[in-house]
């Protein structure tokens, strides 16, 4: 008896234990709720939603890792034009009367366990259609956002959306007319979201796109960058912030209907996880921070006793002035090792200090001097008004004659302010660009958005196309932080100069007018005892004459007799 009952038993275990198996492999959605999901080697997940509502007509799976590919199918064997491959992929399927379900299929293409969040959103029947007019990818209905990245800038691509319609009827035509009773009416918004800076989790990116995943999410936490007509190239560029977490996502519209979809999101870091050299965790060059934390030094120098040492001053300007010039013209013109570029423009740097302080040392003209200061001055003014939103209107984007204009206009006007103040000009120039040489040493350590002031003038002087990147960058805590640091440092040092110097002479003296005074001084006061001097050529010849001249003996000496 006991037989026949321990055969049940063990048909209900086997039982057991194959649902489990099921189970294991399958990962049930609920539409509009984030489902974690971990993908093991060679495995293949199914994806499945059920008790979908009548109204809704297609829905959209999107799935997200931080750094590893994942391959989002419609089939379980995954193949091309059914199936998607990417960091940030998605799917939309478009459903048939009377569907109630939906199964796509996950898996690793490369072997890896892949651990990602995924969700599943429903739109109705008058939402537009993300990506039904693809003409240019694999998928016949594209929902994603494509992004490509370089040092300079990133862009972003995404398929044409087409209008809504009924489950089973069939879609709009794309191309035939433009009238306003086609996808032409369409309005696509395009939108950028920060992460935290100086923060490269995997817990971080899956909250934000937890935030910014649906129509809603993004429209009230992300920042809507431009707006594109149906007209419009679907391509918009961005200014690469390496380290920097963004997700970039497009919401399509339609005006008439005043409805909306939003296509899968994409983020980045502008930089690689995989990277043993240059990745995002080892960002910062040794040759960079080097560089910086020495320049940091040199301008907290400035910053307080720079008119006082007006020397080191204009040794610092002329070396700044000139690593900055020749850093751009070695980039441009030759293809060396970015540690070389730095290295040479570091040497010529340091030629560019020397001569513009012997220039001051030799012909004694403070105002020749005084203008390169200004110009120092007015670089980092002009960068800074063109790194506000004013830098980013289309007259400024789509033109780099009305910019680079605009930007020589404010850099020359500044130095004119100086002939009439010239010691009251040339302690702001210390306090302020001392002070930002500080923020430059720090985020040579810590990211701070500041550094981009000047840094979005460099990469368009080093890259043609980079006029037609946006240049937003986040600003978060460390940036409001750098903000008062550069204040109180600016402030306290011009305030302090400003104290030390009301007493003194507006401007050292040339120490060779210095000299030539004194020697014709001394040639025509007889009186003073310096004027008996012997040249100073003569002098050292006589002392060289004596430290190898043999003494002579003194006194009269007579062989010993043995």
């Amino acid at each position: 008896m006991s037989r026949w009952i321990l055969c049940p038993l063990l048909q209900l275990l086997l039982l057991v234990c194959e649902v489990h198996a099921q189970v294991e492999n399958r990962v049930i959605f609920l539409p509009g709720t984030f489902q974690n999901v971990s993908l093991s080697q060679n495995e293949t997940v199914q994806a499945v939603v059920s008790r979908i509502p009548s109204e809704v007509a297609f829905i959209t799976l999107q799935f997200h890792t931080q750094h590893h590919n994942a391959t989002l199918s419609y089939t379980r064997m995954a193949d091309q034009g059914h199936s998607l491959t990417a960091v940030d992929s998605g799917l939309l399927s478009a459903l048939q009367p009377g569907q109630a379900s939906v199964s796509l299929f996950l898996s690793s293409p490369g072997g890896d366990a892949v651990a990602g969040t995924g969700v599943i959103l429903p739109y109705s029947s008058q939402d537009p259609v993300p990506g039904a007019c693809n003409m240019e990818f694999d998928l016949d209905i594209d929902p994603n956002v494509y992004i490509l990245y370089n040092l300079y800038e990133t862009t972003i691509r995404f398929a044409p959306a087409n209008l809504g319609y009924e489950r089973g009827g069939a879609p709009p035509a794309c191309d035939q007319t433009t009238e306003s009773n086609t996808r032409w009416r369409l309005r696509y918004d395009v939108y950028q979201y920060f992460l935290p800076e100086n923060d490269l989790s995997e817990r971080s990116l899956f909250i934000g796109i937890q935030a910014v995943a649906d129509v809603r999410g993004m429209a009230e936490n992300g920042k809507r960058v431009m707006t594109l007509s149906s007209s419009d190239l679907s391509m918009v560029v961005f200014n690469s912030i390496p380290g920097q977490g963004v997700i970039y996502s497009v919401i399509v519209r339609d005006p008439l209907l005043n409805t909306s979809a939003s296509y899968i999101p994409v983020h980045t870091y502008a930089c690689s996880f995989t990277s043993t050299l240059d990745g995002c965790q080892t960002l910062g060059k040794i040759s960079t921070k080097i560089f910086f934390t020495v320049a940091g030094l040199a301008g907290l120098f400035v910053c307080f006793v720079g008119h006082r040492f007006f020397k080191c001053e204009l040794f610092c300007m002329g070396f700044s002035f000139a690593a900055f010039f020749f850093f751009v013209l070695i980039t441009r013109t030759t293809e060396l090792d970015y540690d070389i570029c730095l290295a040479v423009s570091a040497v010529i740097g340091v030629v560019g200090g020397v001569l513009l302080m012997m220039s001051w040392w030799r012909f004694g003209s403070v105002m020749a001097c005084i203008v390169v200061v200004g110009l120092m001055l007015g670089f980092l003014t002009a960068s800074t008004v063109l790194f506000t939103p004013l830098g980013d209107l289309d007259v400024f984007r789509h033109s780099d004659v009305v910019f680079w204009v605009t930007f020589c206009c404010i850099m020359i006007i500044v130095p004119l302010f100086f002939v009439r103040w010239p010691r009251e000009g040339n302690i702001i120039t210390c306090g302020v660009v001392g002070a930002y040489a500080v923020i430059l040493a720090v985020n040579a350590y810590i990211y701070t958005s500041l550094s981009y002031i000047t840094l979005n003038i460099l990469k368009r002087f080093l890259n043609n196309s980079y006029s037609a990147a946006f240049t937003d960058v986040p600003f978060q805590t460390i940036d409001y932080v750098m903000i008062t640091v550069w204040v109180v440092l600016g402030v306290g040092g011009v305030v302090l100069q400003l104290y030390r110097e009301r007493s003194r002479p507006f401007f050292p003296p040339s120490p060779y007018l210095m000299w030539q005074q004194e020697r014709e001084r001394r040639k025509t006061n007889v009186l003073d005892p310096r004027h008996h001097f012997a040249p100073l050529p003569n002098r050292l010849l006589a002392r060289v004459r004596q430290l190898t001249k043999r003494a002579e003996p003194a006194g009269e000496h007579t062989p010993l007799l043995l």
